[in-house]
């Protein structure tokens, strides 16, 4: 979405927080004259999850034409807010753009935002040019990130169908705290986990690997089902989410 004004500027990242991908001072992460894209993620959440390999397309297809991608991951679980679970998610992933760990919310405060994802896409002189909370809208972001670097460029074909500008969504169930038995409603089903260990997914054995956001069940598009998910003695389920598909 576009921004109202052009006077709205990006606030300044904390002179102490602790950074990922960054050698060296953080001040090298803004740099005048180039647009900044910010992303507020955080790996336990699924809608996060959804929308990163964008954002890795997005650095690696522009980054040589000045733009800077920053993540900034601010925890909506008490496990994302451990600093080393961050710093082994982002090698996981395989993120190389620079990550903030705002694991205090002090930067999602300054910007007063609302959910995840949400990211913000600013000028060269560092005003907000862009904006979109939540998935979606991939390709109105990147011709901004293209309007900004005066290139053109055929945009990212959309990852999933549900992801297309033109694509008719179902409402999903509402997110549940837990371990979730029950019908649903939705194009997936994802579990957010703390520790490693083995659960089951409508009686089949599931590996979680990791503490964070899994998903358990996908559907080629909207539909609906009906989950029994049971967690492992090594394993904690903090909440049952649910994804959209394609109506």
């Amino acid at each position: 979405m576009r921004a109202p004004v052009d006077r709205i500027l990006a606030p300044l990242f904390p002179t102490k927080g602790p950074w990922v991908n960054v050698l060296g001072q953080q001040a090298s992460i803004i740099q005048r004259g180039k647009p900044m894209l910010v992303e507020f993620w955080d790996f336990c959440r699924p809608n996060s999850m959804r929308t990163l390999p964008y954002l890795k397309a997005w650095h690696e297809r522009y980054a040589e034409h000045g733009l800077r991608v920053i993540g900034v991951h601010s925890p909506g679980f008490e496990i994302a807010k451990d600093e080393q679970a961050v710093r082994d998610a982002v090698v996981r992933l395989g993120i190389s753009y620079p990550v903030l760990i705002d694991s205090e919310l002090e930067v999602w405060q300054d910007y007063g935002n609302e959910g995840w994802p949400s990211r913000y896409l600013f000028d060269g002189r560092a005003r907000l040019f862009d904006y979109h909370r939540g998935e979606g809208a991939y390709e109105e972001t990147e011709l901004a990130i293209q309007e900004l670097l005066e290139i053109e460029r055929e945009p990212l074909a959309p990852l999933r169908a549900e992801d297309a500008p033109d694509a008719r969504l179902r409402a999903q169930t509402a997110d549940q705290p837990g371990t979730y038995c029950g019908p649903y409603e939705a194009g997936a089903v994802w579990g957010v986990f703390d520790g490693a260990g083995e659960i089951a997914v409508n009686g089949v054995a599931v590996a979680i690997p990791h503490a964070g956001a899994h998903v358990l069940v996908e559907h080629e598009r909207h539909c609906s089902g009906v989950l029994e998910l049971r967690a492992g003695p090594d394993v904690r389920c903090l909440a049952t989410c649910f994804t959209p598909g394609v109506a």
